[in-house]
């Protein structure tokens, strides 16, 4: 491997990424601005509910036309959308003055990050290197939870930012986002990640398993030899038939049946498993409980940081120990602490560090599995001439499941209690395990060429 290879496929992968990085910090950056939000426009939980899954319908909107567009224009015309309504949004989001305004704006940011959570991770697949494709598609997800981890962090600067500052009689521009209505602030700092991703992606390439599909097959491999340090034995060359373009009804014969289930079983489970309640209510919950909203920030950044961190084992292990071992450790592990979280909820023990620790441990099992690896199992198990549909099907299953999580949330907690919603998704994290157990195939090492033909195998 030279430095210009290393460097070539880590700019792309880098780049790439941003999209997650956009798609974490969006998720997050709503649990510091929802309590001002619901206090300024004195939210009902229905109200509420909807402010914080409107984003949600959006990504299911981005999602519905995405994977087919990408088939046909290319992963990084897509991928330019995306950044673009994403910068959109932020500029509304901390500028706008009504809440139908607002939730217009997290709608239109929504379907950027549905753009991105398809084709980002199709696009990191299928420019790496079979050895270390896990390890590409899995550093999408260390993006979401670096934006994750950002999004709480900015949230608490600002936070501590405007609780020191006072605006003056008539606040100027910088005042209102920044002091009286800090939750603004919160929201503009989305505007620097989208123009970072937007420049980024005019020094990247587009996927070279796409334009060899379509016919420039000389400019793919001279991509894939650039990023693959000039090897392309086992590449498929050959040319996408004009009227064979793929369909939604291929997904559905008996060779790739199995697979998608699996596309649309995994991320199912990851929404299920809980930790939409963390990210987008974390604070409420940890206040509700009788923690100071300032230190229930700090709470979400140590879950936060949690999150980045045992992504990494992920990102260090997923080509080793491949898809499956990880998977079942992780499903597991999460059962058992989501468990002993709600056990903490029913006994009252809101104020024990034992809550901390059983929360971080179930976001550290997440990290290392359910989160990053229904990505890199999507990405890779379907053929190249529909894989953008496919990932369109598995995709817009995680946001459904994500949309109805963010609306039933506040409704389970208020009418069943955080001790039993937590109990509930304890439940769903053991079915993700059963599947996993009983389901999917170990692919560490294998190319998309092989995988494919794997599926004719089993056939």
């Amino acid at each position: 491997m030279n430095n210009s290879y290393k460097f070539y496929l880590g700019l792309i992968t880098v780049v790439a990424s941003l999209g997650g990085l956009l798609f974490g910090f969006d998720m997050a950056v709503i649990s510091g601005v929802l309590p001002f939000v619901e206090k300024q426009f004195s939210l009902t939980p229905v109200q509420e509910g909807w402010f914080v899954s409107s984003a949600l319908v959006g990504c299911i909107g981005g999602v519905a036309f995405s994977g087919d567009l990408s088939d046909r224009l290319g992963r990084r015309k897509l991928l330019f959308l995306s950044a673009a309504l994403f910068l959109i949004s932020a500029v509304g989001c901390a500028l706008v003055h009504s809440l139908n305004l607002l939730i217009i704006a997290r709608l239109t940011g929504g379907i950027g990050v549905g753009i991105a959570s398809i084709v980002v991770p199709l696009y990191l697949s299928e420019i790496s290197p079979a050895n270390i494709r896990g390890r590409l598609v899995t550093c999408y997800q260390l993006a979401i939870t670096v934006g994750i981890l950002l999004a709480y962090v900015s949230n608490s600067l600002l936070l501590n930012y405007s609780e020191h500052h006072v605006a003056s009689a008539a606040p100027q521009l910088f005042d209102l986002i920044y002091v009286s209505e800090v939750w603004r602030g919160m929201f503009s700092i989305g505007t620097i990640l989208a123009l970072l991703f937007l420049t980024g992606l005019f020094f990247v390439p587009e996927s070279p398993r796409w334009l060899i599909r379509k016919g420039f097959t000389t400019k793919g491999l001279d991509i894939l030899r650039k990023i693959n340090n000039g090897n392309v034995e086992g590449v498929d060359t050959e040319q996408e038939d004009s009227n064979d373009m793929g369909s939604y009804r291929e997904l559905f014969t008996p060779r790739l049946r199995k697979a998608l289930l699996l596309g649309i079983l995994l991320p199912l489970f990851s929404q299920l498993s809980g930790i939409n309640a963390i990210i987008y209510y974390g604070p409420s919950i940890l206040n509700d409980s009788g923690i100071a909203l300032s230190n229930s920030f700090l709470g979400q950044i140590i879950f936060g940081a949690a999150n980045l961190i045992f992504t990494f084992i992920a990102i260090w292990k997923v080509d080793q120990w491949g898809r499956r071992p990880l998977y079942i450790t992780g499903t597991i592990g999460a059962t058992i602490s989501l468990v002993v979280t709600g056990i903490l909820f029913y006994l009252g023990l809101t104020s024990s560090i034992l809550l901390i620790v059983s929360v971080t441990l179930f976001l550290a099992c997440f990290a290392f599995s359910i989160g990053p690896l229904k990505f890199v199992v999507a990405s890779e198990i379907f053929p190249t001439k529909i894989r953008g549909k496919a990932m369109g099907i598995s995709i817009m299953v995680m946001w459904v499941a994500d949309t109805i999580m963010g609306q039933i949330t506040p409704v389970l907690l208020r009418e069943v209690g955080t001790a039993a919603t937590f109990w509930v998704f304890a439940f769903f994290c053991f079915v993700a395990f059963l599947t996993v157990y009983k389901l999917l195939p170990e692919t560490k090492g294998k190319s998309l060429e092989e995988i494919e033909s794997f599926w004719e195998e089993k056939k």
